[in-house]
């Protein structure tokens, strides 16, 4: 018997915080330039990291979160049957927290004992654990700490699927995922579903995210004798899993952050193990369309055991990922009103330990290979494929949790424009979703007007997507909406067109009708995007002057003086912050930094005894910082040259504390 029930997840938790209201503006490079050499085929070499610059907007950056965790309840829901029970937390993405093999008693994901976002997600706040699903473009998901849409379905045979859904707001698409867990079945299947909506193709990423625990012993398997790896502080690069010493398939083996992403032949069936010392593990498998396979570790270093402790204390994991495209820096083009759908399984493996453990590569992955297989035969996933999809068409016959009202208003918008509505009808985005984000892009669709509002309150939510720009446009040009917080979004919308001088006029016209930290703000990061460190430096103080005055301000402003080394301005600047502010932790460092240049050391030794939350994957400002102290102390001391040799003997001598060692390689 299958049963689909809501109940409260319970474990310490620290607060997600308020929501930033300042815009991250997209990359100026649409594409990323990956280095490194490639023995791929050049239609993969040509591709790589097409489309993969980043981008964030209309979504806002959530970096508000803390550190301190109380005991706390999140909704959750959960799947289960006589073998298997999968929770889900619908408030954060649908993450599935955890997968339990009934039968031992045995959990098969690592199951994050506490809520502790990092800032490792597109919008900042991420967390570890379970498994995720991250499409749109490559990174932690918009929603991965957001409410999603969850519903129950009625399957044919009359057992309950759960289905989770929403709207992307950046490539604007729906995406659904149908969880399918038949009465007695050993395996959870995740049936996947993406609808290109436009008349244009659109390059589309999808990676499922799967967490398990970093044990001693423990093994990943892939059926592919060669990997693109990736080494942070290094390149891209093709290696034979036979020839790594050490054999860093063991998560354990790697000293630094590492991964590699499974080149697997066409012939091959897709999958992916993690194998303890004695042959139990976890498993994923797919149908063809989802053929990517990865592996990612934090290492041994202390950088990395750092970070492991952060996301998952006492509870270090390993990421094995399936996508895609090759890589996560492969884009798949996705034709226009196309829909994708694939079907994923996952469940408990268990094989002989001698053999995954073989010395012999080949023979080990072989091995797993034929367990999967007479586990669930390639055939019989097709098969199973097809009877879910009728599914996967159905309506829900209840809303378990409520997302967004974003895709409502995108239906609004289709049906005010008289254009047929591409969004499956199955995907229930109803009207009363829509609130007070929804609000004044409401009135300018009905009203074609856009409301004002007070300019020392958060502007509202923005919108970049190309026919809302069209609306709002037209307004302004009608004389409708001719008020300061109409040419903001005007502004932001062009700025993320590309059109930079469309957009330092919109944001003028905002600030001559009603000076704003809004308007200047994006004045300063337009200057300091073209290297213009005067006029940058000069549109933050502008922004701090015009308020209103809040925190994300204040630390973009410190950030805008450190970038362009202004370090007595970026000094003065934190010492005249209200109290509160000069606590927060950005600030802290960014007058610490300009201590440093002032030969100010007690004031920077302060900042190293603090608990640290804001620091960005791959991001190293705190030991450099402590590096960088020690150097100048010694100069001072021995009164020797700032060089190379000087910077050597100080790592070896002063080793940083492991509190704020956030370094992912170490050699």
């Amino acid at each position: 018997m299958t049963e689909l029930r809501v109940e409260p997840y319970e474990l310490p938790a620290a607060t997600l915080g308020p929501e930033n209201p300042l815009p991250c503006f997209r990359s100026v490079e649409v594409d990323r330039k990956v280095g490194g050499h490639m023995d791929l085929p050049a239609k993969e070499r040509k591709t790589f990291g097409l489309g993969t610059g980043s981008r964030v907007l209309p979504y806002r950056m959530q970096d508000g979160f803390g550190i301190v965790r109380r005991p706390r309840r999140l909704k959750s829901v959960v799947l289960e049957n006589e073998i298997l029970r999968a929770t889900f937390l619908t408030g954060l993405g649908g993450r599935m927290a955890s997968l339990v093999y009934k039968p031992a008693e045995r959990e098969l994901l690592c199951r994050n004992p506490v809520f502790q976002p990092a800032s490792l997600a597109h919008r900042g706040a991420w967390i570890s654990g379970g498994i995720e699903w991250n499409t749109c473009l490559p990174g932690h998901y918009y929603m991965t700490c957001a409410p999603v849409y969850t519903a129950r379905v009625r399957s044919p045979e009359g057992y309950p699927v759960l289905r989770i859904y929403e709207w992307d707001r950046v490539k604007c698409f729906p995406w659904q995922i149908d969880f399918h867990l038949p009465p007695g079945s050993p395996h959870l299947y995740a049936r996947m579903r993406i609808v290109n909506v436009h008349e244009r193709e659109m390059l589309m990423y999808w990676w499922t995210n799967m967490a398990v625990d970093e044990i001693p012993g423990g093994r990943v398997l892939v059926p592919a004798d060669e990997a693109i790896t990736f080494r942070v502080g290094g390149r891209f690069g093709i290696e034979r899993f036979q020839q790594r010493k050490p054999d860093l398939t063991y998560p354990t083996n790697n000293r630094n952050t590492n991964e590699f992403f499974a080149m697997i032949p066409r012939k091959h069936r897709p999958w992916i193990v993690a194998a303890d010392s004695q042959g139990e593990g976890f498993f994923q498998t797919s149908t063809r369309r989802l053929g990517g396979r990865k592996m990612f570790c934090w290492g041994q270093g202390q950088g990395g055991r750092h970070w492991q402790n952060v996301l998952s204390p006492g509870r270090p994991y390993v990421e094995i990922q399936a996508g895609l495209g090759r890589t996560q820096s492969h884009l798949v083009p996705m034709p226009a009103r196309a829909e994708w759908t694939w079907l994923e399984a996952y469940g408990y493996f268990r094989a002989d330990a001698s053999k995954v453990h073989s010395r012999d590569w080949g023979k080990a992955w072989k091995a797993a290979a034929s367990v999967i297989d007479e586990q669930l035969p390639l055939r019989a996933l097709g098969r199973l494929d097809r009877a879910f999809a009728p599914a996967s068409r159905t309506a829900p016959d209840a809303i378990l949790t409520r997302g967004s009202g974003w895709g409502a208003l995108e239906r609004r918008r289709l049906s005010a424009s008289k254009r047929r509505d591409p969004i499956p009808a199955e995907l229930l985005f109803d009207p009363s979703d829509m609130g007070p984000e929804q609000e004044p892009w409401l009135a300018l669709l009905e009203g074609g007007s856009f409301p004002s509002a007070d300019k020392d309150k958060d502007p509202m939510q923005g919108m970049v997507q190309p026919e809302w720009s069209k609306l709002l446009e037209k307004s302004l040009k009608a004389g409708r909406s001719r008020h300061w917080l109409a040419w903001l979004h005007a502004g932001n919308m062009r700025m993320e067109a590309f059109d930079v001088v469309g957009a330092r006029d919109a944001w003028l016209r905002s600030a001559e009708l009603a000076p704003s930290s809004w308007a200047y703000h994006n004045l300063a990061v337009l200057e300091r995007r073209e290297d213009n460190a005067e006029d940058a430096c000069a549109c933050m103080l502008k922004a701090w002057e015009a308020g209103p005055r809040f925190a994300k301000l204040a630390i973009e402003c410190a950030e805008t003086f450190a970038f362009f080394k202004q370090y007595r301005r970026l000094y003065d600047f934190c010492r005249g912050l209200p109290a509160g502010i000069r606590r927060e932790e950005r600030i802290r460092i960014y007058s610490a930094m300009a201590a440093l240049k002032l030969r100010k050391y007690a004031e920077v030794e302060k900042l190293f005894k603090q608990t640290f939350k804001t620091i960005h994957e791959g991001e190293t400002v705190l030991t450099e910082l402590w590096f960088s102290l020690h150097q100048y102390k010694v100069a001072d001391k021995e009164k020797i040259p700032m060089n190379h040799a000087l910077r050597e003997r100080v790592e070896k001598e002063f080793p940083p504390p492991p509190g704020i060692d956030f370094r992912l390689a170490v050699d």
